[in-house]
């Protein structure tokens, strides 16, 4: 299980048992994955690989250690290697497109339903036109919710380069979404 300690995720009794380790953190991973991957399958798989090094990682430190920034940056950096990998550029179809119809809330009416879907595929090309490191970036700050300065060192760069590519992401993202429109 985890436990939450001034604001950071400290694992707590997972130690021994990975079946929670999973339960707790596979969410947020495959998110995370899902955004920078923008392939489920592979999102899926690059988490797992994760998790893993997570629950090797915590069998060998002290309990008091907080891994949401490791657990971040080490899913951010499977991510790239991933995309760096000689099969992913054979393999990998640039026409993919990322599905989120099976997102669509139930409740809401057909007219509801097609008009969130087409705003969710603006949001998503927009989104895929950014750098990777807009993406990364962007993802880190709007989706993980981490400060400008985690996100800097999460990344491992200044905190003024930080937000100068958050700056351009926004930027981009709306000038894409007011155009689309």
């Amino acid at each position: 299980m985890c436990a939450l300690e001034g604001g950071r995720l400290r694992l707590v009794a997972a130690r021994n048992s990975y079946e929670d380790l999973d339960v707790a953190q596979r969410p947020r991973v495959e998110r995370l994955c899902r955004l920078l991957l923008a392939d489920p399958t592979e999102a899926q798989d690059v988490a797992q690989e994760v998790l893993m090094k997570l629950f090797q990682a915590q069998q060998t430190r002290p309990e008091t250690t907080t891994w949401n920034r490791w657990v971040t940056r080490v899913t951010v950096n499977a991510c790239r290697d991933r995309r760096r990998s000689a099969w992913w550029r054979r393999f990998r179809s640039d026409d993919y497109v990322l599905r989120e119809d099976d997102l669509i809330s139930s409740a809401a009416g057909p007219e509801d339903a097609a008009i969130a879907g087409e705003v969710r595929r603006r949001v998503w090309a927009a989104f895929r036109q950014l750098s990777r490191r807009q993406q990364e970036v962007f993802a880190l700050r709007h989706v993980e919710d981490l400060s400008t300065a985690d996100v800097a060192e999460t990344l491992g760069m200044s905190e003024g380069s930080a937000k100068r590519h958050l700056f351009r992401a926004v930027h981009r993202l709306r000038l894409a979404l007011r155009g689309a429109s």
